[in-house]
């Protein structure tokens, strides 16, 4: 290996055109390794004469040296190595450093590791949000900085932050943990923003995303989809697992007759019964079935979309969630208040003390709203009784509240205590309204020719082909298979 004096000339005098930066990055590529990292603790100075904006392929290769190295972060004089990192990824140039990813990764995880260590993860938020924009190809480009970036974001308590990167659209993953970390956090943060419609869609995509087998990503995310489903929706739209190879059966299928039974065979033999988690036409149900040996009989009625997913593991990993729903679902604020208190401790465990509360406060919304299905008017007492409120006044507040937030539309009369609810005033004719279907409309035909795109992709995929079985042309012929029997009907 050259002198550090030497290969620092070589960074100031060839850091110009995109020739003088490939012959550059051919140096540095022979010069890194044992060599090079066995005199970082001398770069210190050396990093001072070159310019971050304009040497930062060769500032980015003895920085990742240095800043790799623990020792030197430890025994580092003359200033804070903090403060060097996060200078260069503000003011770096996003075409060197995308010459070498993995090292700007490598430089980006110890400054991430470093301010948690310090305790002070707001002084991380900055550099990393500069350099997701930069070592991104395009704003659907997902990076593995971003899950860190949206780490220090909850650490710091700096919700808003966080939504700069959660705006955009995400097409293109690098590594699959990247995007479950991603939708994870992502979903954390929206529920601190109280944003419960945009946490569930990324709790949704961190449970539905492809997935080798269950991972403790998509089980916590599972969880705070339960809760945040309950307190946005006030029930629970699927069940988990749809596109994982975990331990247990995913069957979705239309019965065509009446009843239709299906029997399935449990993957360990049990004596008595078995748990079943089942999703019969979107109601999610726990069931605890006898087995006939190894197997279980499952009737249900016609045309029913079912899915069912056994395992006594996975069962327990959501019990009490799943009777939450159960428990939610018989719209009981007392039986509903009961089961939080006497599963407290649980909830506490998983951190989910505080989302419980809030399922339980939304009880009274889901009870309020209830009842502008049935009635055009009525007393705040009356409200207060039928949706299981301790007085009047702690009703009017309620319905006051969901006012405010456009959850339902009334007005409430002071002299006689009446509330009169009314349909919704939105007659979509406004310029906003027109505006914003508009923008959705052009949204959605984006998406549709993304999909079509990468549908095609997938389609001319050699990999994919092989695996489909479509590589092996003339293997099946048109006479090769039965012909459909005619239907009375058709």
């Amino acid at each position: 290996m050259e002198s550090v004096e030497a290969l620092v000339a070589h960074i100031q005098g060839l850091s110009g055109s995109p020739e003088e930066l490939a012959h550059l990055h051919s140096l540095l590529k022979q010069a890194d390794g044992e060599s090079l990292r066995a005199h970082s603790a001398a770069f210190v100075p050396f990093l001072a004469q070159l310019q971050p904006e304009t040497h930062s392929l060769g500032y980015l290769y003895l920085l990742e040296a240095f800043a790799t190295s623990a020792a030197n972060l430890r025994d580092v004089g003359g200033g804070d190595p903090l403060v060097t990192i996060a200078g260069f990824l503000l003011a770096c140039s996003a075409d060197q450093i995308r010459l070498a990813p993995e090292k700007f990764l490598n430089v980006c995880r110890v400054l991430k590791d470093q301010v948690m260590q310090l305790n002070m993860p707001i002084r991380g938020i900055a550099p990393l949000r500069a350099a997701v924009r930069k070592i991104q190809t395009s704003p659907e480009h997902l990076t593995p900085i971003h899950a860190d970036y949206l780490l220090l974001c909850l650490l710091a308590k700096q919700y808003k932050a966080g939504l700069s990167v959660l705006e955009d659209d995400i097409f293109e993953v690098d590594d699959p943990k990247d995007l479950f970390l991603y939708c994870y956090y992502g979903g954390m943060i929206c529920i601190g923003m109280k944003m419960f419609p945009k946490a569930l869609e990324l709790l949704h995509n961190a449970v539905t995303a492809p997935m080798s087998q269950l991972n403790a990503i998509a089980v916590e995310a599972y969880k705070k989809f339960i809760l945040v489903s309950l307190i946005q929706n006030g029930y629970v739209s699927f069940c988990l697992a749809f596109y994982t190879a975990f331990s247990n059966i995913n069957l979705q299928q239309h019965a065509p007759i009446i009843p239709q039974v299906y029997i399935f065979k449990c993957s360990k033999k049990s004596e008595k019964s078995c748990p079943v988690l089942i999703d019969v036409n979107g109601s999610l149900f726990a069931l605890n079935l006898r087995t006939m040996g190894n197997y279980i009989l499952i009737a249900v009625p016609c045309y029913s979309v079912i899915t069912i997913l056994f395992s006594t593991s996975f069962h327990y990993l959501f019990q009490i969630y799943v009777e939450l729903c159960t428990c939610y679902g018989t719209g009981s604020y007392p039986e509903l208040e009961n089961f939080i208190l006497n599963n407290a401790a649980q909830f506490q465990s998983d951190n989910h003390l505080g989302l419980a509360k809030q399922v339980l406060s939304s009880m009274y919304k889901r009870n309020i709203q209830r009842l502008t299905q049935t009635y055009l008017t009525l007393s705040l007492d009356d409200i207060a009784t039928s949706a299981q409120i301790d007085t009047p006044r702690e009703a009017e507040m309620h319905v006051l509240r969901m006012i405010e937030d456009g959850e339902i539309h009334a007005t409430i009369n002071q002299k006689d205590g009446m509330v009169s609810f009314h349909e919704d005033p939105e007659q979509y004719k406004s310029v906003e309204m027109v505006e914003h279907i508009d923008s959705s409309i052009q949204r959605l035909t984006a998406l549709s020719k993304k999909l079509s795109s990468i549908d095609e992709n997938m389609a001319c995929d050699p990999a994919y082909l092989v695996k489909t079985g479509r590589g092996d042309r003339g293997r099946f012929d048109y006479d090769d298979f039965d012909p459909v029997p005619p239907h009375k009907y058709f």
